[in-house]
């Protein structure tokens, strides 16, 4: 939210509006590959996740858990977690960066948000 809130918005919102915003081909192709561009990163970063976190779980369900293997895979996520963000938040600065002003402030005014405090007017 720290992006879309703040006038940097996500690809997928601004496809799923794309006759609204009236996007033009070129627009659409480079949100596309944005998304692709987005999930080829994500995704592994979210399964090296998830097997840390596994990872962790086994060592306290097998007893082997110490305070040292703790901080190291908790740093681990910690850091994993965080190029994950990365990856989301250059997306919406790629997506700001493919819109013109106008689009942005079209787009802003479909979602609801109220320009004078940055917060959604309703729920998404």
């Amino acid at each position: 939210m720290a992006a879309e809130l703040n006038g940097y918005p996500g690809p997928t919102h601004v496809l799923e509006n794309a006759n609204a915003l009236q996007l033009t081909q070129e627009q659409k192709e480079k949100l596309t590959s944005q998304i692709d561009g987005m999930r080829r990163k994500a995704i592994p970063l979210g399964e090296q996740i998830v097997a840390k976190e596994e990872q962790l779980e086994g060592l306290f369900k097998s007893g082997s858990v110490t305070n040292e293997s703790i901080d190291h895979l908790t740093a681990e996520i910690a850091a994993l977690s965080g190029e994950l963000r990365a990856v989301h938040l250059r997306t919406h600065l790629d997506t700001k960066a493919t819109l013109t002003p106008e689009q942005i402030a079209k787009y802003r005014a479909l979602r609801g948000y109220d320009s004078s405090t940055a917060k959604p007017m309703h729920k998404h």
